[in-house]
């Protein structure tokens, strides 16, 4: 399996907000830290707080902050939420894609299986287990000055 850089901003976007739980960061804040582009920095946050991860608020002093504890946040639900629209092959597009295979095409389930497997694996982890002191040190050397 293979994560897109949406999740992966996500999911890094995640690990700041967990280890500064309680503060409000900008998407400018975040995008700086994890050295992304604001602007798909915003797109990610939307999408999490979409998704009822993180609350966002708006105005000079908005930001986002964790919609909820660090240990109720699954990493699962986070790619399933960030990834609902990129299927990891054609026929698992929502309009059953273009794959001239499809109607006998056996694949199909064994990548099913897979992809579900690879879910409930990162069922077993939350937002909690990806924090610790590394992190927070690591983290604070990211702040902007």
């Amino acid at each position: 399996m293979r994560l897109t850089a949406f999740t992966d901003f996500g999911l890094r976007a995640l690990i700041l907000l967990a280890e500064q739980e309680g503060t409000v960061l900008s998407s400018a804040a975040i995008a700086s830290m994890l050295d992304v582009s604001v602007h798909h920095m915003a797109k990610v946050l939307q999408a999490l707080a979409a998704g009822g991860f993180v609350r966002s608020t708006r105005g000079k002093q908005g930001g986002a902050t964790l919609a909820k504890p660090p240990s109720s946040i699954r990493i699962g639900d986070v790619v399933r939420a960030l990834e609902a629209d990129q299927p990891i092959v054609e026929c698992f597009r929502a309009d059953g894609g273009a794959c001239a295979l499809a109607p006998s095409c056996r694949l199909r389930r064994m990548l099913k299986a897979a992809e579900n497997a690879f879910l409930a694996a990162l069922e077993e982890f939350s937002l909690e287990d990806c924090l610790g002191a590394d992190v927070r040190r690591l983290i604070a050397s990211l702040q902007p000055a």
